[in-house]
């Protein structure tokens, strides 16, 4: 029995006497949970559009984290808040309503379709975020320190020497001393969303209609939240540096006058900041996830050379004139087939993968869709940054930070240089 087939068989108990499912298929994107989309249809011909969001199997969350998501979303949508109506969470995993629109960021940030959304988002954002922040504390959810938490994280990486031996550790360690040497005021602990951002919003022509994906919600400050949509990563190439759609300036004031606090420019970019270094650790984590063989993952593993660009997204923060001279001295990959010896005969190890490339970009990418075809994008992807490496050769020995944060980008993602700060 496929893998589709076993999860309609779960699915059953949660659809009613007679009903049955249509359209069961796997949403792409998602490194941590997996989302299903499927219709419920009725022995009276009646038909319901829901959505469902499991753990990977092989792969169970954090004990209490699915719970603390069904609160989430249900607090949120009884607060009048624009997300999904919760059905239920059982041993499938959570059912909700679907909701229409577009959740692909590059597609927001960029169709004619978006183009009234873009000029109202930030303000939905920012006054979605105050009704959030305005809900009641619930009990037992976690409240983790941010900071110390990724103090934690960070030194369990260098003693299983897990971050290899780039100078990951020196930037990260850089923003970590940074950080507690400048600490933002106290605030009251609110609810957060803990994840949001671009690529979690259901965004129409007229602007937001739903935020999703709540597994990371927690209690803590505010402005985490705020900084969180204003990480660079999460702007997938536009330069506006809230959500990739407007001004710090535009997302505080929307937010306070929404009936948020009153936050300033320094005390956002703290959050930002931490938010930075944040999906960089992350980023590494969920490599590691591959690289120890708990869940092979040609995505996880993908993501681990997105570290190079949060690396650089930190130097941008703390060291601009740093980060824009070595920028100016990167190695500079041509991305043209060079002679090279053939030892082993032709095609060569370089032509191996550029045919390999085309395959996934030109054959299976175009006759795909869903999950194989994202896959096959990050596949693709993986063996570009492979044949730039070859091209590039060895790290240069004795680089100062900011040029060996450079030579790791120009191999993992060159056109990352020019997306701005």
């Amino acid at each position: 029995m496929n893998e589709g087939n076993a999860l309609a068989r779960e699915l059953a108990p949660w659809i009613g006497r007679g009903a049955v499912i249509e359209g069961l298929s796997r949403l792409s994107g998602g490194a941590s949970r997996e989302t299903w989309s499927f219709d419920a249809v009725g022995a009276d011909g009646t038909r319901a559009e829901l959505i469902l969001r499991r753990d990977p199997p092989g792969r169970p969350g954090e004990p209490g984290a699915r719970d603390r998501e069904a609160a989430s979303i249900s607090l949120a949508h009884a607060a009048g808040l624009p997300v999904p109506e919760l059905l239920g969470a059982g041993a499938a995993g959570m059912v909700m309503r679907r909701i229409p629109g577009e959740t692909i960021a590059r597609k927001i940030l960029r169709e004619d379709t978006y183009a009234r959304a873009r000029g109202l988002l930030v303000g939905q954002l920012a006054r979605f975020a105050a009704g959030l922040h305005a809900v009641g504390v619930p009990e037992g959810f976690p409240r983790p320190e941010p900071l110390a938490g990724l103090r934690e994280q960070l030194d369990a990486f260098g003693e299983t020497g897990q971050h290899g031996t780039g100078h990951h550790g020196d930037v990260f360690e850089l923003a970590l001393d940074w950080l507690a040497a400048n600490p933002p005021p106290g605030r009251e602990p609110v609810l957060l969303h803990g994840d949001f951002r671009l690529g979690n919003l259901i965004v129409g022509p007229e602007g937001l209609r739903a935020v999703l994906d709540w597994e990371l919600t927690h209690v803590g400050n505010p402005v985490e939240d705020l900084g969180w949509l204003c990480v660079k990563a999460w702007r997938f190439g536009a330069g506006p540096p809230a959500a990739g759609m407007g001004s710090r300036e535009e997302l505080l004031a929307a937010y306070r006058d929404a009936g948020g606090a009153e936050v300033s420019l320094d005390e956002l970019r703290w959050w930002e900041t931490l938010g930075t270094l944040r999906w960089g650790i992350i980023c590494m984590s969920q490599a590691w996830t591959h690289l120890s063989g708990a869940y092979r993952s040609v995505e996880l593993a993908a993501i681990g050379r997105r570290v190079a660009e949060q690396e650089w997204d930190l130097l941008l923060l703390l060291r601009p004139e740093e980060a824009a001279a070595a920028a100016a001295r990167r190695p500079r990959p041509s991305g043209e087939p060079a002679a090279e010896p053939a030892p082993y005969g032709r095609p060569t190890a370089r032509e191996l993968l550029d045919a390999v490339r085309g395959y996934l970009t030109d054959q299976v990418m175009p006759a795909t869709s869903g999950q194989l075809a994202f896959h096959a994008r990050v596949a693709a992807n993986a063996l570009a940054i492979v044949a730039r490496e070859l091209e590039l050769g060895p790290a240069p020995d004795g680089a100062d930070l900011a040029d060996a944060v450079a030579a790791r980008l120009a191999v993992a993602n060159p056109r990352y240089f020019g997306t701005g700060a």
